[in-house]
């Protein structure tokens, strides 16, 4: 029998994007479930560095410029996408996403994308179709090349941003997500000798920022524990407690643990607390990784009993809208109904927080959505039920950095659009919201 001939070269890393796109638009699974964990795509390990990478751009892009391609590629279709073979929407996906935005040939693009509907069951029958689109592509790049930030995201966050920021804001915000962003860390000392060891340059709070590529792994400082991997947003809400030298502090909802970090080499005895026993192993190994310690518990937040504390860290789950810029699947997976099912979440939460804390204890609650459902509002509704606390505001001058992040009621809220610059690809941060409370 003669062997079957070998895919040809990034082959199997198209295929496998197709299928991480098919498992986001869908079976509306998590980017990040089908990336890493023991839910991941089980090709992946086969994959080069090289092919992993693209796959990674591959994938980006497409969300990234979901609205853009749908749109194009349903103005080349006289009966739009072949509704029972979903898979050459996929297809045709991936494959116009090579010709306008990657560094990809022609011939190549669209060869292998004929191949990948060859080789499916539904979508063989529209191979013909899948080259005869993606060679009008080819022939109207020009034209088609121009992205719409406002089209590339969900209708029902537009509408939402622009009612709660404007219009305007609303467009800066959208065209912030659609840039993949670089690498931010969160360093123990000396962010200078770090940001030029690595590339990079220091953030006006004092993250670093690098564009550097390949395994995170192998850059410098990641054996030694210098620095972990934390998005200079992220790493606001834990410096909101001033000095918590010696200070017992729980980290609510605390996996994967860059605020647990940030906590301990505080040097505060931190107690995290994550409902995940998988992620919570996480947490504990990049604790060990930066030679860092702190209590571990397997735990549902919103019923453990502890404490009390000096201060509570309640990282809410929520919409995530603020990370859609590191996660360019949340806005296409989320709804306005995902909201309201989280808002009852947080609540329970904070009133578990009050309860952990001890009276002239502090809490700082954050979340990484643009909502103000699911923070400022969720913060006023605390204040108004529980008369035992009140708002600690924010200076601007008390961190260096935040003076535009401070709002009128003393909060922080950072956007996506904020700290714009010429290259987007290091400019912005993602959208936060946090909020300081004492007891009483």
């Amino acid at each position: 029998m003669t062997p079957a001939a070998p895919d040809p070269p990034g082959l199997a890393a198209r295929r496998i994007a197709a299928d991480i796109l098919d498992g986001v638009l869908r079976r509306r699974i998590p980017l990040d479930e089908q990336l890493s964990g023991k839910n991941a795509h089980p090709g992946l390990p086969g994959l080069a560095d090289r092919d992993r990478a693209l796959m990674r751009r591959l994938v980006g892009t497409v969300l990234r410029r979901l609205g853009t391609l749908r749109r194009l590629l349903s103005g080349l279709l006289e009966r739009g996408f072949p509704a029972e073979a979903p898979r050459a929407e996929t297809i045709l996906l991936v494959g116009a996403a090579q010709i306008l935005w990657l560094d990809v040939p022609d011939h190549a693009a669209v060869d292998l994308s004929v191949r990948l509907a060859q080789a499916d069951r539904r979508a063989g029958r529209y191979a013909g179709l899948v080259n005869a689109v993606l060679r009008r592509v080819t022939q109207n790049r020009t034209a088609f090349a121009a992205a719409d930030p406002l089209r590339d995201t969900p209708d029902w966050l537009i509408k939402r941003w622009s009612a709660h920021y404007g219009a305007d804001t609303a467009r800066l915000i959208a065209q912030a997500d659609g840039h993949e962003p670089a690498l931010d860390l969160t360093v123990k000392d000396d962010a200078a000798s770090w940001a030029e060891r690595l590339r990079g340059r220091v953030l006006p709070t004092g993250s670093v920022r690098t564009l550097a590529q390949g395994a995170i792994a192998l850059l410098p400082g990641f054996r030694e524990g210098a620095w972990w991997v934390q998005d200079a947003a992220a790493a606001l809400p834990a410096r909101l407690f001033g000095d918590i030298a010696g200070k017992h502090v729980v980290d609510l909802c605390a996996a994967p643990g860059g605020k647990t970090a940030q906590l301990a080499q505080a040097g505060a005895h931190v107690t995290a607390v994550d409902r995940s026993a998988n992620r919570l192993a996480r947490l504990r190994e990049n604790l060990a990784r930066l030679g860092l310690t702190a209590e571990a518990m397997v735990a549902d937040a919103t019923e453990w009993q502890g404490g009390p504390f000096d201060a509570v860290l309640i990282d809410a789950p929520c919409s995530s809208t603020g990370t859609i810029r590191r996660h360019p699947d949340v806005g296409w997976l989320k709804n306005e109904l995902d909201i309201v099912q989280l808002i009852g979440l947080q609540r329970r939460l904070l009133d578990r927080a009050v309860a952990l804390t001890k009276p002239g204890g502090r809490i700082v609650y954050c979340t990484c959505s643009l909502e103000p459902e699911e923070g400022e509002q969720q913060i006023e509704a605390l204040l108004a039920r529980e008369p035992a606390l009140r708002r600690i505001v924010v200076n601007a001058g008390e961190i260096d950095g935040i003076v535009d992040f401070v709002t009128p009621a003393g909060d922080l809220r950072t956007l996506p659009s904020h700290w714009p610059g010429p290259d987007p690809r290091i400019s912005g941060l993602d959208g936060f919201f946090a909020a300081r409370l004492e007891r009483i």
